[in-house]
């Protein structure tokens, strides 16, 4: 007897199996009859929720920055945490480190991924920053951040760690040190911090 599943699950499912592929064999070494093979439905079934491969895979990079995100606002939310833990915890947890993450960054940095590549960034952009800018906006209340323009200073940083780190850049290690002692030096100083206050909070997200 064939299963109806409503369309939801269906999309899911098809993504669920999709995800799992793509981690184990890689997205190159899956052909979408390996993702019909799994679930055992008609191509016209799939083709119903996704045109290709590459849909699947823009599917998949929503719905994995939508988790990434959900759980970056869990951290924001743990007020009894000092702000500053939040921010290396929040940053922290949108890192992929699962062997379906590494495959989906190896394939949103391929140059003909370039608009896939765009469109992660600018979505975890657009969420991310309204939860530090949270974040900066408790520190001047408390006296840690002196800027009159948290949501702006908080754009501007992110906007520039996402090009000046972004994998797709090759420099040296020496290259890459100096970089985040200066990140580190301006940020503080656009936020008008103390000197050193943020280097603590800041070093873990690139060590990582």
């Amino acid at each position: 007897m064939r299963v109806v599943k409503d369309a939801e699950e269906r999309r899911n499912e098809i993504l669920d199996v999709a995800e799992r592929l793509f981690g184990s064999k890689g997205f190159d070494s899956t052909s979408t009859n390996d993702i019909l093979n799994e679930i055992g439905i008609a191509r016209g079934t799939l083709y119903y929720h996704f045109k290709s491969k590459e849909d699947i895979l823009d599917a998949m990079i929503e719905r994995m920055t939508g988790r990434l995100i959900k759980k970056a606002s869990e951290i924001v939310e743990q007020k009894e945490l000092p702000v500053m833990q939040r921010l290396t915890m929040a940053m922290l947890s949108l890192n992929v480190d699962n062997d379906l993450g590494q495959e989906i960054m190896k394939q949103v940095h391929k140059p003909q991924n370039a608009l896939m590549h765009q469109k992660m960034q600018n979505r975890l952009l657009t969420a991310v920053n309204p939860l530090i800018t949270g974040l900066i906006e408790e520190g001047i209340e408390q006296g840690l951040c002196h800027t009159d323009f948290p949501a702006e200073a908080t754009e501007m940083t992110l906007l520039y760690s996402n090009i000046a780190f972004d994998g797709l850049a090759e420099i040296s290690e020496t290259e890459r040190s100096k970089k985040i002692d200066a990140f580190i030096y301006n940020t503080e100083r656009l936020l008008g911090m103390e000197r050193g206050s943020m280097r603590q909070a800041i070093l873990p997200i690139f060590q990582n």
